[in-house]
């Protein structure tokens, strides 16, 4: 063959930073290394790959079709490699997964995989949904775990586990003395919201999305944590899974409030690239995951073994 594997990380890598100076980095090559190594597989086979425009390398359409094989061919090459030197084929696992899942399930799932495992090395990536999608779309993810709708044409998606958001107040709050909370009573308090991306959002406002301009958002945040403490500094009420609120509920930091008019029900979701190849670890670690929720109904019953 005429290429090696050497270019097709160099092409890969450079798909998936646009930039020759940022791929040689990741790489730990140096700037004309990498340029040559492109060069010399374009001149090989009398192609173009990207389109240039400045320092930014965009795919063409050659460059598209040929990135999903380059990726599973060099995660193929991965695992012989890994086989040659005497260790087991699941090798480095990247997974990203939202602020929910990351911060409350993932590192136990991991935990529990990895005890399993012990030649497997897992990258945790926790950040909202839309980046994780994103992210698993540029193949820099093997896979995400997700709390949002993932309508992305180059992923697929499996329903996972059902989730719940919680409308939440301080004990002190005069909604905690209620039994349920009406829609108007609602729509007077202020809000302590997720930004606009996380999947967390995206529920909420889908289930007020015809009184949106009626809500006060006092303020968004990025964390779960960070909203929990906002609510018990007094500044208003939040929502957030039922998942992230069953210690602090159960401690009486916190009181759910039930929303009857409201559906915050949502799905938690396994998405990855349809085209990428499905490396052992990868399927390894969906068929565990299944395997540790499949008689759970929803994220806050979630009961997770110590595996020695």
């Amino acid at each position: 063959m005429k290429h090696t594997l050497r270019q097709l990380e160099v092409f890969v890598a450079i798909a998936r930073l646009e930039n020759v100076s940022r791929a040689a980095e990741a790489l730990s090559l140096s700037q004309s290394a990498a340029s040559t190594a492109l060069a010399e597989l374009e001149r090989q086979f009398d192609c173009k790959l990207f389109d240039r425009m400045g320092k930014v390398l965009k795919l063409n359409e050659l460059g598209r079709s040929l990135l999903p094989m380059a990726a599973a061919l060099l995660d193929r090459a991965a695992e012989i490699e890994s086989i040659l030197q005497g260790k087991s084929a699941f090798g480095l696992l990247k997974v990203g997964a939202t602020l929910t899942i990351g911060n409350y399930l993932a590192a136990l799932f991991i935990g529990s995989f990895m005890r399993q495992h012990k030649d497997c090395q897992v990258q945790l990536h926790v950040q909202n949904t839309n980046s994780v999608m994103h992210q698993v779309a540029q193949y820099d993810l093997d896979i995400g775990l997700i709390e949002g709708d993932c309508h992305h044409p180059e992923l697929e998606v499996e329903p996972w586990i059902e989730d719940e958001l919680t409308v939440f107040c301080t004990p002190q709050h005069p909604l905690a003395q209620k039994k349920n909370a009406t829609l108007h009573d609602l729509l007077q308090e202020n809000w302590i919201l997720r930004e606009d991306g996380s999947g967390t959002r995206e529920t909420f406002d889908h289930a007020l999305r015809h009184h949106h301009t009626q809500l006060n958002v006092r303020l968004v945040l990025e964390h779960t944590e960070a909203i929990k403490r906002a609510v018990e500094s007094g500044l208003g009420l939040g929502c957030i899974s039922r998942l992230a609120l069953k210690d602090d509920i159960a401690r009486g930091n916190l009181v759910a409030i039930e929303t009857p008019e409201l559906d915050l029900k949502r799905q938690f979701m396994f998405v990855w690239h349809k085209k990428k190849y499905q490396t052992t670890a990868v399927r390894e670690f969906l068929n565990h995951c299944r395997s540790l929720t499949h008689n759970v109904q929803r994220s806050d019953e979630i009961n997770i073994p110590y595996i020695p």
